[in-house]
């Protein structure tokens, strides 16, 4: 898709997923607007129009998407198994604002197309194999994600509806990622998912290295790069609707992961030490890429490897160095 002179709201342009796509619209020459909320931009982008809205009120999200062509909705409420397990409704309520909100103000503008960001989480337990687009409401999330995967589950039923199921309908495209990592990620021990969070002790050089679980944990984990490219491949498609997994379509262990960031960033003899009595989220979570290559023809190109040495040195020339 040419997305040179459209104009373009990223909504949530200060986060990892807002911050990454925003950058790769405007080398594409977009007309970019990105909203913000209580943080500021990660990146710079001088040629963008730049809004600190509440996208949670109707008003703001009317003023939002006024005079856009497409809208990608990337704002959310997010934050790593800690949060999720010991406040399970933290993301609820202020994630089914945005999104309806945002999907009503869109429609009401006669946006071209809205794309937005599911999740993995929203899927039935599938154990070792992986799961398919199909899948999504054969059961209920697992009981970590029971109030979050709903949360992603009601927004889907929306974008299906604002396509398929009214008069004068907004095509719309829904991304289902697996575990994302790379530049802009969240690196706070607070809310950060597991290879961010590893990430930053092998950088750091911790000893001891803490890693929550077993450490047997398998996860499906693609660069924001490559997680991009299925984002947009997916946003050309023609169709009024669309639902796909974006996923490296493999998995690793925590374990795997944490030994491949010390391999990559030369870090020997760490000191690992792994604590089942910290929270984790479910064994096993693989997510079946296959849709992805048939219908867009990607697959994700950088392997575990080569994708953490590029957010190491990312992190090294900017979150190290700001420090």
């Amino acid at each position: 898709m040419d997305f040179t002179g459209k104009r373009v709201l990223v909504a949530g342009g200060a986060g990892f997923i807002g911050t990454n796509l925003a950058l790769r619209l405007a080398r594409e020459g977009a007309r970019l607007r990105l909203t913000i909320h209580d943080k500021p931009l990660q990146a710079a982008f001088p040629d963008a129009e730049v809004l600190q809205l509440d996208l949670r009120k109707a008003e703001d999200c009317v003023r939002a998407v006024d005079g856009m062509d497409f809208v990608f909705l990337c704002a959310a409420h997010t934050s790593g198994a800690a949060v999720i397990r010991a406040t399970p409704l933290v993301h609820i309520t202020p994630n089914v604002l945005i999104n309806t909100l945002l999907l009503e103000a869109a429609y009401q503008a006669r946006i071209q197309k809205f794309c937005f960001i599911s999740s993995g989480a929203a899927y039935p337990p599938t154990g070792a194999r992986p799961v398919t687009e199909p899948e999504m409401f054969d059961g209920d999330p697992d009981d970590v994600y029971f109030p979050a995967g709903w949360m992603k589950r009601y927004a889907e039923i929306l974008c299906r509806t604002y396509a398929e199921k009214i008069a004068s309908p907004m095509p719309t495209v829904v991304v289902r990622p697996s575990n994302v990592f790379g530049p802009y990620d969240k690196f706070d021990f607070g809310v950060s998912h597991v290879t961010a969070a590893l990430l930053r002790r092998v950088v750091e050089r911790q000893s001891p290295i803490e890693v929550w679980g077993t450490g047997r944990d398998i996860r499906d984990v693609i660069h924001v790069d490559d997680f991009i490219d299925g984002m947009l491949a997916a946003f050309a498609t023609d169709l009024p609707h669309f639902a796909v997994n974006i996923c490296a379509g493999k998995g690793h262990t925590v374990e795997q992961i944490l030994q491949a960031l010390l391999k990559v960033d030369g870090y020997t003899g760490a000191d690992i030490r792994f604590d089942p009595s910290r929270p984790s989220t479910i064994p096993v979570r693989l997510m079946d890429n296959s849709l992805a290559r048939s219908k867009l023809g990607f697959e994700a190109r950088l392997s575990l490897e080569e994708g953490l040495r590029r957010t190491i040195e990312w992190y090294r020339a900017n979150k190290m160095a700001a420090a």
